[in-house]
């Protein structure tokens, strides 16, 4: 092991040097990672081209909300890969509640992700209609939104409204060829930054080549 900060793990591996967490759950892998033994503890390989925050981090990340015992909301879980890492970093005191619509994707990440860790609470959900989250029971530190749809970042900001509290982060995904396939994605991030100025206060944008061609990952705090 190299270093270590909030969590994230650096080890080289082969020559490179490769990021991980610390498995929460020992033994159990969710896609095919690798396990890292170092002094009697399980970590996890974190893979950027598979997630989107190892992505940001790889591309210098400079602020990670994500401690031990945050709670955070996750919209677009998918299968789980990303949701797994964060379950790491935060631990058995965090919590985070992740949302996904698709009902076959959902049933995925239940069965190898959500079902082994306790600190991860499914909610089968339409990410449009926040106030049918009924599982949700307190505000949120983090929201972490990586959902493909041209309205995303209206989305992000409803459920911000929500459930985020004062000063609390926002990491949003946007996928540029969600939005518009016609638009320069520059042209498309720069106008979907504009949307979150009004109640965000924006506090990096960050390409996620070469891990994901037109993608940025902007992070905001709530104004209020």
């Amino acid at each position: 092991m190299e270093d270590v900060k909030d969590n994230v793990f650096w080890f080289t591996i082969d020559g490179e040097k490769r990021l991980a967490t610390k498995n929460l759950v020992p033994g159990k892998q969710v896609y095919n990672e690798k396990f890292v033994l170092s002094k009697g503890i399980e970590y996890r390989t974190w893979d950027p081209f598979r997630s989107k925050l190892a992505a940001s981090i790889m591309n210098d990340l400079e602020y990670f909300p994500f401690k031990e015992k945050s709670n955070v909301l996750y919209l677009g879980v998918s299968t789980g890969t990303t949701i797994s890492h964060i379950s790491d970093i935060v631990g058995p005191n965090g919590t985070i509640f992740g949302v996904e619509h698709s009902s076959r994707v959902a049933r995925d990440f239940l069965d190898r992700v959500a079902c082994y860790r306790k600190n991860i609470i499914p909610i089968v959900q339409n990410a449009r209609q926040p106030k049918e989250y009924f599982s949700i029971y307190n505000k949120v530190d983090v929201v972490y939104v990586d959902i493909a749809q041209p309205d995303q970042t209206n989305i992000a900001i409803e459920n911000c409204k929500m459930y985020l509290k004062p000063k609390g982060y926002l990491f949003l995904t946007i996928k540029a060829r969600s939005i518009d396939v016609t638009k320069e994605p520059k042209h498309i991030i720069s106008n979907e930054i504009k949307k979150l100025n009004l109640d965000f206060e924006i506090k990096q944008s960050i390409d996620l080549k070469p891990y994901d061609k037109d993608h940025a990952m902007i992070i905001a705090t709530s104004l209020n």
